[in-house]
């Protein structure tokens, strides 16, 4: 089988490597060359996506946002146009599922099957190869290509039909987004009445207050790391993508939209490209404490 890999970013390179430790034959393309020969060196083929298109029997990618996806695939010259009958594609990035479904359905016209499937975990389980998939697709699809899913990840699930897989992850970010949020608010409370966030995230992370995002993020917010490990400007994207589908589909979702103007506030004061945790810096904002510090 060989694949092509279009997205080598903080994400997809790694990605790419868990591949070709694999031993799958992997050709690569990155709007940064730099990506690519980085990628070269570690033994894939660096080539143009109409080449990729071409010679490829998967195509895989990991852009920012479902524009992306759609000029990759579909626009002037884009890969689909190159890509033969009964070739598979697999968008690993995450995207409004109603644009999985729109690019699901063009490329059905010329014969091509499509899997959508983002991933959680974040660089970490990128470099690891311990990522979550959720995709949307045909079954049969799904069980052909699910070994090429595990080289990157450690957990792949179908969901349903294509536009699941975006649909399940959008509602991880709403979830992740939200927690961050709570741990913030707590910890915040904690400083303000003398106790040590520290102490706090200690007693309670074997409980039910506990979950993996506290683990990850709880730590970063004490020490005041803001490091990207997964960037506020990403999620940005990702919860509006989840406001705009719950819009179509007539979903509540308040607290969603606060989280995003709180993200909002962030990437407005300069913490686009921080991680996704220091949105506990909006609360040192209007507090003028700063936890655990």
């Amino acid at each position: 089988m060989k694949i092509g890999m279009i997205g080598l970013g903080i994400m997809g390179r790694p990605m790419a490597k868990n591949l070709l430790k694999a031993g799958y034959d992997l050709t690569v393309n990155d709007r940064n060359p730099a990506a690519a020969q980085e990628l070269e060196t570690a033994g894939a083929r660096a080539a143009s996506n109409a080449e990729i298109g071409e010679t490829c029997d998967l195509v895989l990618t990991m852009v920012p946002n479902s524009p992306q996806v759609k000029e990759v695939m579909l626009g002037e010259d884009g890969v689909a146009a190159h890509m033969k009958p009964g070739a598979t594609f697999i968008d690993m990035s995450s995207i409004n599922p109603m644009a999985s479904k729109e690019i699901a359905a063009e490329l059905e016209k010329k014969g091509i099957e499509m899997l959508d499937a983002p991933v959680s975990g974040g660089e970490p389980k990128a470099i690891d190869g311990t990522l979550s998939f959720m995709v949307g697709g045909k079954q049969e699809v799904f069980d052909k290509f699910k070994p090429v899913l595990l080289a990157m990840g450690s957990s792949v699930v179908r969901c349903g039909e294509v536009g699941a897989g975006n649909t399940t992850k959008l509602a991880n970010q709403i979830i992740v987004a939200c927690n961050i949020q709570a741990v913030s608010e707590a910890f915040t409370l904690a400083q303000m009445a003398g106790v040590d966030p520290q102490l706090v995230f200690e007693a309670i992370r074997g409980g039910l207050a506990g979950s993996t995002v506290m683990n990850a993020k709880g730590p970063m917010m004490i020490e005041g790391n803001d490091a990207p490990g997964f960037k506020i400007d990403l999620h940005i994207k990702d919860l509006n993508n989840a406001l705009d589908c719950a819009h179509t589909v007539g979903a509540p979702v308040p607290m969603t939209a606060q989280v995003q103007e709180i993200l909002q506030w962030m990437h407005s004061h300069e913490g686009g490209q921080k991680d996704h945790s220091a949105l506990a810096q909006y609360y040192e904002y209007l507090t003028g404490i700063k936890i655990g510090r």
